[in-house]
């Protein structure tokens, strides 16, 4: 079951229905089935234009962000998937403050779906700094559908791991 650490904390029940799935070889076609589409942002500039569309919907009075792109150092052994940093920097007598955010860059590669969870959850870093009850409500007011595709998501890694990928 330590192949299946991106499911590890859900119920023992959901967790040997994702095992059945994998024995069967049926857990790669179920998500290309779920999910055929890939999405088509694949520049650090388009990726900025897609957060800032985003944060102007959701959060208008918060601060600019002033980097975004994908980083190819993030890396899913260290849990991350995509990172948000506040770096302040006194500049004259004034302190200003930069919001950054990095995706990793395997999701150049995965449904929009995907994409825009882990958008989602670095905006909502912006008013929610830990990851929780306040938190994960924030995210699924930005995308109703979250903790779905946050699952499917731990899924997807599950076959990038074990080499399921079709």
């Amino acid at each position: 079951m330590n192949s299946l650490k991106y499911i590890a904390h859900y119920p023992a029940q959901l967790v040997a229905q994702v095992q059945s799935l994998i024995e069967k070889n049926q857990l790669a076609p179920m998500l290309a089935k779920k999910y055929p589409e890939r999405h088509s942002i694949q520049t650090d500039k388009a990726l900025y234009e897609y957060v800032s569309e985003i944060k102007s919907d959701y959060f208008r009075n918060t601060a600019a962000i002033s980097k975004v792109g994908f980083d190819s150092k993030i890396s899913v052994i260290n849990h991350a998937l995509g990172l948000h940093t506040q770096i302040s920097r006194v500049q004259g007598g004034k302190l200003k403050s930069k919001n950054e955010i990095r995706i990793a860059t395997l999701f150049k590669n995965t449904p929009p779906e995907f994409l825009k969870m882990i958008v989602v959850h670095e905006l909502a870093h912006l008013k929610e700094k830990e990851h929780n009850k306040a938190f994960y409500q924030l995210c699924q007011h930005m995308e109703p559908n979250y903790l779905q595709y946050e699952f499917d998501l731990r899924l997807h890694l599950t076959v990038q791991e074990l080499g399921l990928a079709n």
